[in-house]
C-alpha cells in the first residue's frame, strides 16, 4: 500500500498547484475536473497467490482422459481467452497424470517405435496435442490483438493530448471550451491500456497538457468553488464506500474493491485546501483498516499452510508405513484398504499447503497410495488364482458327500463327513458370486444324512426306555438280595454285575442318576467284597467299548482310552526298572535295609498295578 499512498501523495501536491494557479483566473460559469493521478497501474500493490478456488474452477482429479478432452474442447469453442490462460495448464497437467495412471493400470508402457495398434492411448493423447497446439495458436492470435489495441489506445491518446493542446490555441469563450475539455478527459478516460513501455511517457504528456489547460483558464473564485465542490461530493461517496468494504468478512474482495476505488480517487479533481486533508484521512484511515486485514489474512493464511503441511506430512507417513505393509492374506488387505480410506478422509478435511509445497507434499500422498493399490491390485490378480483352486477342492469335498450322504452304515459314514467338514475349514476362500452356492451344496449332503441319522436313532429312544426300566429292576434285585456270606455272595456279585453290564444304553439324563442307585445298592451288601473303583474303572471300559460298537457312536473314545492306559503301562515299566537298577547299588551299601524294604514294595505295587493295566489293555484289544 505504500505505492499507493505515494501516488495519492503526489495528486495532493498537483492539486495544491493547481490551486494556487486557479486563484487567479478570471470567473466562468462552467466547472472544471481537476487533474488526474497518474496511471501506475502497475504499482498498486498485487494481491498474493492464494489456494482458494475460484467459483466455476473445473474439478480435475475425477475426470477420465475423456472427459478432460471434452471439457478442454468445450473451453476452447466457448473461445473465453482468460479462462482457456488461466485452466489450459492445469487441465495439461491432469490430462497427463490421468494417462500415466492408466497406462500403468493396463500395463501398456510402450516402448518408443512400437505400432500404433499396440498403443491404445496414442490417438487420445494426439487428440489432446491437437487441441493444445490449437489453444497457443488462438492465445498467440489474442495476444496480437490485445497489442495492436494497445497501439490503437496510444494513437487516440496522443490525438487527445494534441486536441488539449488545441484548446489553447482558441479564442472561444469556457462556454465553448470547457465542454470540449470535458469531452476530452472522458475519451481519455474511456481509452483502454496503451503499451506498458509508452505509458508512463504518454501519461506525462497528458498531465502537462492539463497543467497547461488549467494555467491558461482564468477562472472565477465562484467556478472554482463549485468544481471543488462536486469533487469533494465524489470523493465522499468514495469514502463512503471504503468503509464499508472495511465491514467486508471477504479481506481478498475488499483489497481488491479498494484498488478500484483509488482508480476512480485520481480521475476525481481536487477539492479545497481546508478540506482536503480531512478527507485525504477519512479516506486513508479506510484503506490502512483494509489493507491491515489483507496482510493479517495471508500472515495467518501462512501459518495456516505450515500446519496443514505439517499434518500432511504426517499423513503420508502413515500411508507409506501402509504401502509397505506386506499383507498376506484377504482380510489384511480389507483392514489396510479401511486405514487407506481413512487417511483418504482426513487428507480431504485438511487445507492447501503453501503454493510451492502443495504439490510435491500431494504427488508424494499420491505415490504412497498408488503403490498400496497397484499391491493390493497385484495380490488379488494371483489371488484369483488361489480361490479358483480353492474352489475345485470344496467341489471335490461336495462330491465326496454326496456319495456317503445314503449311506446306512451310520458310524462310518458319520466318522467320514466330520472328517471332510474339518478339511473344509482348512479351505481357503473362493469367489463370492460361487461361495453360497457350493457352501449350499454340500450343507445339503450333510443335512440329508444327518436327517436320516436322526431319524433312525430317533427310533431307538423307545429301546433306551426299555433298558432304563431293565437296570431299574436289577437294581430292586440287589435291594431285595439277602447276603448268605463267602462264596456266594461273591458269585451273586459277578452275576449282578455282568447282567448290569449287559443291558444296553439308557436316556442320558437318567444315567448319572442311575449309576449312583446302582453303587449304593451294590454297597448294601457287598462293600467288604467290592473293589469298587476297580470295577468303575473296568466299567468305564467296558461303556467305552460299548459306545465304539453302536453305530451311531464314534470310537474315538476307546482309542484315546488305550492310548492312555499303554502310555501309563510303558512308563510304569520303566519306573519299575529303574527302582530294581537302584535296589543292586543300594545292597552294597550299610544301612540300607529300611530302604530296600521300601524299594521292594514299589516295585511289588508297580507289578501289580501292570497287571491291571494289562488286563485293561487286553480287554479293548479282544473287542477290536
Amino acid at each position: 500500500m505504500e505505492e499507493n499512498t505515494t501516488a495519492l501523495n503526489a495528486q495532493q501536491e498537483a492539486e495544491a498547484k493547481q490551486e494556487s494557479a486557479q486563484t487567479e483566473q478570471p470567473e466562468i460559469q462552467n466547472t472544471v475536473s481537476a487533474q488526474p493521478v497518474p496511471e501506475i497501474n502497475e504499482e498498486i500493490v498485487k494481491q498474493p497467490e492464494t489456494q482458494a478456488t475460484d467459483e466455476g474452477e473445473p474439478e480435475l482429479s475425477d475426470k477420465s482422459l475423456n472427459e478432460i478432452i471434452t471439457l478442454f474442447g468445450q473451453m476452447l469453442e466457448e473461445g473465453d481467452q482468460q479462462k482457456l490462460y488461466k485452466y489450459a495448464e492445469p487441465v495439461k497437467a491432469a490430462f497427463y497424470k490421468v494417462l500415466r495412471k492408466e497406462k500403468i493400470a493396463s500395463g501398456n508402457f510402450l516402448e518408443v517405435g512400437k505400432e500404433a495398434q499396440d498403443n491404445p492411448f496414442e490417438e487420445v493423447e494426439k487428440a489432446f496435442k491437437d487441441m493444445y497446439a490449437q489453444y497457443k495458436s488462438s492465445r498467440a492470435n489474442f495476444n496480437q490483438e490485445i497489442q495492436a489495441h494497445k497501439e490503437e489506445n496510444l494513437t487516440e491518446k496522443l490525438a487527445i493530448i494534441d486536441s488539449i493542446n488545441g484548446l489553447l490555441e482558441k479564442a472561444e469563450d469556457m462556454n465553448h471550451t470547457m465542454p470540449a475539455f470535458r469531452e476530452l478527459q472522458a475519451r481519455w478516460k474511456a481509452a483502454g491500456n496503451v503499451p506498458q513501455e509508452k505509458a508512463r511517457e504518454i501519461w506525462d504528456k497528458y498531465n502537462r497538457a492539463v497543467e497547461k489547460f488549467y494555467d491558461f483558464l482564468k477562472i472565477n473564485k465562484e467556478f472554482r468553488d463549485l468544481d471543488f465542490k462536486k469533487n469533494y461530493e465524489l470523493k465522499t461517496e468514495l469514502c463512503h464506500k471504503a468503509e464499508l468494504l472495511v465491514e467486508d468478512k471477504d479481506p481478498i474482495r475488499a483489497f481488491n474493491e479498494l484498488q478500484k476505488l483509488h482508480e476512480e480517487w485520481k480521475e476525481i479533481g481536487p477539492v479545497s485546501k481546508e478540506q482536503r486533508e480531512e478527507i485525504w484521512e477519512k479516506f486513508k484511515a479506510s484503506t490502512s483498516k483494509i489493507n491491515k486485514r489483507h496482510q493479517d489474512f495471508f500472515t495467518n493464511l501462512k501459518e495456516e499452510q505450515k500446519a496443514n503441511l505439517k499434518a500432511k506430512t504426517e499423513l503420508c507417513e502413515l500411508a507409506e508405513q501402509i504401502a509397505d505393509n506386506q499383507a498376506i492374506e484377504s482380510n489384511q488387505w480389507n483392514s489396510l484398504s479401511k486405514k487407506m480410506e481413512n487417511l483418504q478422509l482426513k487428507w480431504k478435511s485438511i487445507g492447501f499447503a503453501s503454493k510451492k509445497d502443495n504439490q510435491k507434499i500431494y504427488e508424494r500422498f499420491r505415490a504412497a497410495c498408488d503403490k498400496f493399490y497397484n499391491a493390493k491390485r497385484e495380490f488379488y490378480s494371483k489371488f484369483k488364482d488361489v480361490m479358483q483352486e480353492n474352489l475345485s477342492k470344496k467341489i471335490d469335498l461336495c462330491e465326496q458327500a454326496e456319495k456317503i450322504k445314503d449311506s446306512e452304515d451310520w458310524k462310518k459314514a458319520t466318522d467320514q463327513l466330520i472328517n471332510l467338514q474339518n478339511v473344509w475349514k482348512t479351505v481357503g476362500p473362493v469367489a463370492r458370486k460361487q461361495s453360497d452356492a457350493v457352501w449350499k451344496r454340500f450343507r445339503a449332503a450333510c443335512d440329508e444324512f444327518f436327517a436320516r441319522k436322526a431319524k433312525h436313532f430317533g427310533a431307538e429312544g423307545e429301546k433306551f426306555e426299555e433298558n432304563l426300566n431293565a437296570k431299574k429292576a436289577v437294581i430292586e434285585e440287589i435291594k431285595a438280595y439277602q447276603p448268605k456270606g463267602g462264596a456266594e455272595d461273591k458269585a451273586a456279585l459277578e452275576e449282578f454285575i455282568t447282567k448290569w453290564n449287559s443291558i444296553g444304553f439308557v436316556p442320558f439324563k437318567e444315567k448319572e442318576g442311575l449309576q449312583k442307585e446302582y453303587d449304593a445298592a451294590l454297597n448294601m451288601h457287598f462293600a467288604s467284597i467290592r473293589d469298587l473303583d476297580a470295577e468303575r474303572k473296568m466299567g468305564r471300559i467296558r461303556r467305552l467299548i460299548s459306545d465304539a460298537k453302536n453305530p451311531g457312536k464314534s470310537d474315538r473314545g476307546i482309542r484315546s482310552e488305550r492310548e492312555k492306559l499303554l502310555n501309563k503301562f510303558r512308563k510304569l515299566e520303566t519306573d519299575i526298572a529303574t527302582l530294581e537298577n537302584n535296589m543292586g547299588f543300594f545292597a552294597k551299601s550299610k544301612n540300607a535295609d529300611k530302604l530296600i524294604e521300601d524299594i521292594k514294595a514299589k516295585i511289588a505295587a508297580g507289578k501289580e498295578e501292570l497287571k491291571s493295566l494289562e488286563q485293561k489293555i487286553k480287554m479293548i484289544d479282544k473287542e477290536f
